[in-house]
């Protein structure tokens, strides 16, 4: 089991989740991020006032799945999110101890579905 940590661009939210949907991957969390990478910022003028903007709005898609669905799961994130720009956002793949259903007690590889 493996729980799939994702940055994306807010605009390729809708792209990824089709692939992922394409794929049969439906369960997933998403929430909005701030974050700053190779892309840094940028001056912004509102009102008059200049601010540096050094944080960018991303999304956090966490999504936990069994081994034989980890490349699809990263193929359809990647299919989805990729337009070849700096910023489109990275994946982190990280291992997952335990997941439990609490509606029905289930526990691991089960318990994701």
């Amino acid at each position: 089991m493996k729980l799939i940590i994702a940055y994306i661009q807010p605009e390729r939210l809708n792209a990824v989740k089709q692939a992922l949907f394409a794929r049969e991957i439906y369960k997933m969390s998403v929430t909005n991020a701030l974050g700053c990478g190779q892309q840094g910022g940028y001056i912004h003028m509102y009102r008059g006032a200049t601010e540096e903007v050094s944080l960018h709005k991303k999304m956090r898609l966490a999504i936990a799945v069994n081994d034989d669905y980890i490349e699809k799961t990263i193929d359809a994130i990647v299919e989805g999110a990729r337009t070849g720009d700096i910023g489109d956002g990275k994946i982190f793949v990280l291992p997952m101890e335990e997941c439990v259903r609490i509606r029905t007690g289930e526990r691991g590889p089960a318990a994701i579905g």
